[in-house]
């Protein structure tokens, strides 16, 4: 049984090697269009690969998949985050868990995940084709008993799903490298919203809050030409309401103490500083702030307006949303309907999610559900 596999990414390599070991006697072949493979997996994580997550916490796939949720719902059942967990592990790739339920290698290196892929490609015979661009995935039908495309996120099918935002204010980027540890950024007017770590860089902004608002928002943002306002609530979930209240009690507790030093809700200094020119409330003491003034603040806090002016790819994480719509494949085997034997796996796939192992997970799992599908097609 010839397999040919059309992208040397994290799907391509994994769908490989499960093959592999589900058929003893497969003859696999993987096609990448550049130099090197795996160059995704190197770079994603800062280096270190966020392979997969706990998922703790979500309650709902669309949570984490804005596209595809309900399909990677029915095949985690097969394969899903625990499956991925103890497949590195048993592949001799231990794993750590942060906090924040993000999995990475314990080495905290993306080449432990490669040297494992590569490793095992050797072991198995798998033969890798380098600066070979497939562009007519039938056309390999001739040669090959089964053609799996994994050849990632294509700009020309979709759009950008993971981006920072372009903020044109000289001001902020002054503040660059703050991190604020949980805010809530959203689009007015628009149902869409994410909580999390903010970061100010040069451009603008940037963290996991805006990464996961980038791939809630993507289509709409797209349709925009990535020109939208946005609103920040500093404190995380504060209502303005809860922030006089908080207010008057930093007052009560430091009369005497000038507004520019107060920095609630643990803000950095000189962001809390910042904030305070953009309702211009000069620098009076604590005792000083009226009624008038503790709304505007209440409002700053909670509802900060901003423009963004432009996207940012967030080059460790560049996702794709868009891809071969689900109903032209077999939701059982990512089979196209139209082509037999030809299968699609991970990112080409009109499935991504927003940041945090969830896009590599996405791919560890369709990935496997190929192998098993092309396995188990084969006759007894």
């Amino acid at each position: 049984m010839k397999t040919a596999i059309i992208g040397g990414g994290a799907a391509g390599f994994f769908c490989a090697i499960n093959l592999a070991e589900m058929v003893h006697d497969a003859e696999i072949h993987i096609y990448e269009q550049h130099s090197r493979v795996l160059r995704k997996v190197e770079i994603s994580g800062g280096g270190r690969c966020n392979c997969t997550n706990t998922f703790a916490g979500i309650t709902d796939l669309r949570q984490a998949y804005p596209r595809g949720a309900r399909l990677l719902q029915r095949l985690f059942h097969t394969f899903g985050p625990e499956s991925a967990y103890r497949w590195f592990e048993q592949h001799g790739v231990p794993l750590t868990v942060q906090p924040d339920h993000c999995v990475f290698p314990d080495a905290q290196d993306s080449h432990a995940i490669i040297d494992c892929f590569m490793h095992y490609a050797r072991k198995y015979n798998i033969h890798i084709h380098t600066d070979q661009r497939i562009d007519h995935a039938e056309t390999l039908l001739q040669t090959f008993d089964n053609v799996v495309v994994t050849t990632g996120g294509q700009p020309r099918m979709g759009v950008p799903s993971l981006f920072t935002f372009r903020i044109d204010d000289q001001q902020l980027h002054r503040l660059m490298g703050i991190v604020v540890e949980e805010v809530t950024a959203s689009l007015p007017a628009t149902k869409f919203r994410a909580s999390g770590p903010l970061l100010i860089t040069h451009w603008g902004m940037s963290g996991p809050a805006i990464l996961k608002l980038s791939s809630y928002a993507a289509r709409h943002l797209a349709t925009q030409n990535y020109r939208s306002p946005l609103i920040i609530n500093w404190t995380g979930a504060a209502r303005p309401d809860d922030v006089v209240r908080y207010m008057q009690e930093q007052v009560g507790q430091n009369p005497n103490r000038h507004v520019a030093n107060l920095r609630p809700y643990g803000l950095q200094t000189n962001l809390w500083q910042y904030l305070l020119t953009r309702i211009n409330l000069p620098d009076v003491a604590a005792n000083q702030l009226n009624a008038k003034w503790m709304n505007r603040i209440a409002n700053l806090l909670t509802a900060d307006l901003y423009t963004i002016g432009g996207r940012s790819p967030y080059r460790d994480e560049f996702v794709t949303c868009g891809g071969i719509p689900l109903d032209e494949v077999d939701r059982q085997t990512l089979e196209s309907r139209t082509v037999p034997h030809l299968y699609y796996a991970g990112e080409v796939l009109d499935i991504d999610g927003i940041t945090g192992g969830f896009n590599f997970q996405a791919a560890w799992t369709t990935a496997y559900t190929v192998a098993q599908a092309i396995a188990h097609s084969l006759p007894v």
